[in-house]
C-alpha cells in the first residue's frame, strides 16, 4: 500500500504536535492552552483539534506513549532477569530520559482529567507488576527481606518521587536529579531491603 503525500504530512503534523506538547507540558505544566502548543509547533490552532479532539485526548496520547516505553523496557528485562537491581536501574533509565515530563506528571497528576489519571495509574500498575515479579523471585531466593511486595514497591517509588519533587534540595532547580543521584538511590534502597 502506497502512502500519499497527504498522509505523510498528516503524520508529520501529528508528530510535531506531540513532540511540542511533550516539551511544553514538561516545562510549563499541563494547564498550558492548546493555542500555545499550536504556536510553538508552527501549526494552526485548528490542526491540534483535527488530531486530538480534546486536550484530554492529547494528554492521554502522551501518557500512553510514555507508558508504552516504560512497559516495553521493563517487560523485556523482567522476563529474563532475576536481578531487582537491574530492573530498578532500567526504571531509572526511562525516568531519566523523561525526567522533566515525569516530574511534572507526578506533581500535577491530581489536576489531570480522569482519563489521563487512569492512564497514569495504569503506567504505575505496569511498573508494579514487573517489579513484583522480579522481587518475588528474589524473596524466594532469600536475597531480599520477606516484606509485603506492595510496601517494597511503594518505598522505592516514594524515594524516587521525593527526590524528583524536591529537586531544588538535591540538584539545583534545573539539574537532572536521577543522573546525579542514581547510584545513591539504588544502593540505599537495596541496602534497606536486602538480607544481610
Amino acid at each position: 500500500m502506497e502512502i500519499s503525500a497527504r498522509q505523510v504530512q498528516k503524520f508529520n503534523t501529528r508528530k510535531k504536535i506531540i513532540d511540542t506538547a511533550y516539551r511544553i507540558f514538561s516545562e510549563k505544566g499541563f494547564s498550558v492552552p492548546t493555542s500555545v502548543i499550536a504556536k510553538e509547533a508552527g501549526v494552526s490552532h485548528g490542526s491540534i483539534f483535527v488530531h486530538f479532539p480534546t486536550l484530554n485526548n492529547l494528554l492521554v496520547c502522551l501518557l500512553s506513549d510514555f507508558g508504552d516505553k516504560m512497559g516495553r523496557s521493563l517487560h523485556i528485562l523482567a522476563k529474563k532477569c532475576d536481578s531487582l537491581e537491574d530492573l530498578l536501574n532500567e526504571h531509572l533509565n526511562v525516568l531519566e530520559e523523561n525526567e522533566a515530563f515525569y516530574t511534572r506528571l507526578i506533581s500535577e497528576k491530581n489536576r489531570l482529567p480522569d482519563e489521563a489519571k487512569s492512564t497514569f495509574a495504569f503506567i504505575q500498575s505496569t511498573v508494579a507488576f514487573h517489579f513484583s515479579s522480579v522481587v518475588e523471585r528474589e524473596i524466594e531466593k532469600g536475597t531480599v527481606k520477606k516484606l509485603p511486595v506492595h510496601m517494597l514497591f511503594n518505598t522505592w517509588l516514594g524515594l524516587v518521587h521525593y527526590y524528583l519533587l524536591n529537586r531544588e534540595f538535591f540538584a539545583g532547580f534545573n539539574g537532572p536529579v536521577i543522573r546525579k543521584y542514581r547510584g545513591e538511590l539504588l544502593s540505599t534502597y537495596l541496602n534497606l531491603i536486602r538480607k544481610s
